[in-house]
C-alpha cells in the first residue's frame, strides 16, 4: 500500500491543483488531523495486519496530504515515515524494494521507451502480503515479512505451516532467495466483477496471529515474483522457478514488447478467472542490478500500473435534501468533483434520512464513492470526518407526506414542483413539451400557485408574462389537450395512491368509502383533493362531472 505513490500523487494533484481556501489555523488543524489518520492507518496495516481502508482510498488520501503540505508548508507537521510502525527485528536475505505506481498507459509507455521496450516482462500485481524466503542447500531457512523493507517479522515458523511454501527446493543451488506474495486463495475469482473482496486483509490478519491453524494455512497461496540472486536472464530464472515447482509464477510472467501488449494482458487478467485478487499489472526488466545494491525504495527496473480504482475519495461540499411528490425526503451529497471510472461525480444520493443519520455525514467529511452496477454513484462509508463538525439542518419528516404541499408556498417548493413534473410527465397527463424547466418558468412568473392553475392559461396570458410567442402557443396547446385526457390518466396525474376500476369521481368516492384502503380514503377525503376535483368538474373534464351533467352533455 505504501510503495511509492509519487506518480499517483502527481496525477491526482494535476487534476486538482487549487489549494484550499483556508486560514493558517485551519490549514494546520486539517493537516494534523489527516496526518494522525494516515499514521493510524499505517500502523493498522503494517503492524497489525489489518486494512481499515482500501488501498486506492489510502493512496488518494496520501496524495491529498502531500498536496496540502505543498500548499501550507509552514503549517505542516513533521513528515512521518509511513513504515514507522512496520519495522521488525529480522533482516531479510535481500531487502524488499516496493514499487512505483504509474498513473496511466502514457506514463508506462514512456517508462518502457526509456528502456527501448526490450527485455520487459509483465505479471499480475497480486493483492497480498510480501515475503522473502531464504533456502540453504535446498531447505527453507528463513521467512521474513516485508516490514519496512530492511527489517521485518520472522515468519519462518508460520511459513513451515503453509503448504504453498515448499520446505525443500529440488535441484536448487546452495543459496536461493525468493521474493513473492502470500495471497488468499479464491475460487472462480474475476477481479473485474468481484474486486479485491478483502483478500489481502484475510491473509494479513492470519499472519498477524500468534499461531496459524491448518485450515487457515491451507487458504494461503504463494506467488513468487522474483528470484533476486538467480540467473541474470529472466528466461533462465523462469526455468529455475518451474524446476522448483512454481508453475503459476511461470504462467503469469509474460514477455511484452510494447504498451499495447501490456494493456492486453492487463485487461485479460482483470477479466479472467484467477485464484487470487490482483490490483494491477507489474512490468519489470529482465535484467537488474545485483541484490546487494538494492535499497528499500522503489527501484528503476520495475513499476506498477494499477487497475481502474473501484473507489474514489470525495469531499462533501454540502448536504442537500430533495422532497419528492410523495413527501419522501432524500439526502443528497454535493461533492467536490471527483473522477471515477472515467466519470466525474458531483452528486450522490444517500437514499433515505435513516441512512444519512446512521452515517452522520456533514460538509467537509470525506466519503468513499463506488459505482453500483458500474453506473450509479454510491456512498460506501465515511473515511474521515471534518473537524470541527458542521451542523446540518434537515427538514422534518413529519412536515411532508403524500397529501402535503399542493401549493407553491414557503417550504413546499420542492414537493409542489415534483407534483407538477409528475402531473405533466409520461406517467401522468403526458403534456408535450412541458417539463421541469417550463413549470419553473411559470412558477417564477407567478402564474402558478396551485396544482391546476395552468388550466386557465392561454397563449395571450403566457405572452404577457414574457414567454416568447412560439413557446407560449406550444404551452397553451399542451394545456388545452389535458382536458381531453381520460379519468384514469387524470387520477394518476393527481397522485391517487392506487389503481381503481372506478369510471368517475362519484364512483371513486363510493369505492373509497367501502374499500379497506386507508390511503385511498384519505386521498378522496382530503380537502385539497376535493377542491381539485371540483375545479376539474368546472373545467368540464370527463369523469369529474356529475352523472346528470354527463348525460345532458352526451345528448346535446
Amino acid at each position: 500500500m505504501i510503495a511509492a505513490i509519487g506518480w499517483i500523487q502527481a496525477a491526482l494533484l494535476a487534476a486538482s491543483s487549487a489549494c484550499p481556501d483556508w486560514t493558517s489555523q485551519q490549514a494546520q488543524r486539517e493537516l494534523v488531523v489527516l496526518d494522525r489518520q494516515l499514521q493510524a492507518w499505517d500502523i493498522a496495516y503494517h503492524r497489525d495486519g489489518v486494512s481499515p481502508i482500501d488501498d486506492t482510498l489510502y493512496d488518494q488520501a496520501r496524495a491529498r496530504y502531500a498536496h496540502w503540505r505543498a500548499c501550507f508548508p509552514q503549517q505542516a507537521p513533521a513528515l512521518a515515515d509511513p513504515l514507522h510502525g512496520a519495522r521488525g527485528t529480522v533482516r531479510p536475505a535481500v531487502v524488499q524494494t516496493g514499487l512505483a505506481k504509474l498513473p496511466d498507459a502514457d506514463a508506462l509507455a514512456a517508462w518502457m521507451r526509456a528502456r527501448d521496450n526490450a527485455d520487459l516482462w509483465a505479471q499480475p500485481k497480486i493483492d497480498g502480503v510480501a515475503i522473502t524466503l531464504l533456502y540453504v542447500d535446498g531447505a527453507l531457512q528463513q521467512a521474513v515479512s516485508r516490514g519496512d523493507g530492511e527489517r521485518g517479522e520472522d515468519w519462518t515458523a508460520k511459513a513451515r505451516a503453509i503448504g504453498a511454501i515448499p520446505q525443500r527446493l529440488p535441484q536448487a543451488p546452495p543459496r536461493v532467495v525468493l521474493q513473492g506474495e502470500l495471497y488468499w486463495r479464491l475460487d472462480g475469482h474475476i477481479q473485474a466483477l468481484h474486486g479485491s473482496v478483502g483478500a489481502r486483509s484475510k491473509v494479513a490478519g492470519a499472519l498477524a496471529r500468534t499461531t496459524l491453524d491448518g485450515a487457515t494455512a491451507a487458504r494461503i497461496g504463494l506467488f513468487v515474483w522474483d528470484w533476486p540472486d538467480g540467473p541474470a536472464a529472466m528466461r533462465e530464472r523462469l526455468d529455475g522457478l518451474r524446476r522448483f515447482g512454481f508453475a503459476d509464477a511461470v504462467a503469469y510472467t509474460v514477455a511484452v514488447a510494447d504498451i499495447d501488449e501490456v494493456a492486453d494482458w492487463r485487461t485479460h487478467w482483470f477479466q479472467a478467472v484467477a485464484p487470487f485478487a490482483a490490483d494491477g499489472v507489474v512490468v519489470r526488466q529482465g535484467r537488474r542490478p545485483p541484490p546487494p545494491t538494492w535499497r528499500a525504495k522503489p527501484p528503476a527496473w520495475a513499476v506498477a500500473w494499477k487497475y481502474p480504482p473501484a473507489q474514489a475519495l470525495a469531499t462533501v461540499a454540502a448536504v442537500e435534501f430533495t422532497i419528492g411528490r410523495s413527501g419522501r425526503i432524500t439526502p443528497v451529497l454535493a461533492l467536490e468533483p471527483v473522477r471515477l471510472d472515467d466519470r466525474t461525480i458531483r452528486r450522490v444520493s444517500l437514499g433515505s434520512l435513516a441512512r444519512w443519520r446512521a452515517l452522520d455525514i456533514a460538509p467537509g467529511d470525506e466519503v468513499a464513492i463506488t459505482l453500483a452496477g458500474l453506473t450509479i454513484p454510491r456512498v460506501d462509508g465515511v473515511v474521515r470526518r471534518a473537524n470541527p463538525r458542521v451542523a446540518v439542518d434537515a427538514p422534518s419528516p413529519h412536515a411532508y407526506d403524500a397529501l402535503s404541499c399542493w401549493h407553491a408556498v414557503a417550504g413546499c417548493e420542492q414537493q409542489f414542483r415534483a407534483r407538477l413534473e409528475w402531473l405533466g410527465g409520461k406517467q401522468g397527463l403526458d403534456l408535450p413539451g412541458v417539463g421541469a424547466g417550463a413549470w419553473q418558468v411559470l412558477i417564477d412568473a407567478g402564474l402558478i400557485d396551485g396544482l391546476l392553475d395552468w388550466l386557465d392559461l392561454d397563449a395571450a396570458r403566457l405572452r404577457a408574462a414574457g414567454l416568447p410567442p412560439a413557446q407560449a402557443q406550444a404551452l397553451a396547446d399542451a394545456f388545452a389537450s389535458a382536458r381531453e385526457r381520460d379519468f384514469a390518466r387524470w387520477l394518476r396525474a393527481l397522485g391517487a395512491p392506487s389503481q381503481t376500476s372506478a369510471e368517475d369521481w362519484s364512483a371513486l368516492v363510493a369505492q373509497a368509502e367501502a374499500a379497506p384502503s386507508r390511503a385511498l380514503a384519505a386521498f378522496v377525503r382530503h380537502a385539497e383533493v376535493g377542491a381539485l376535483a371540483a375545479r376539474l368538474r368546472a373545467a368540464g373534464v370527463s369523469g369529474f362531472r356529475e352523472r346528470g351533467e354527463r348525460i345532458a352533455s352526451a345528448t346535446k
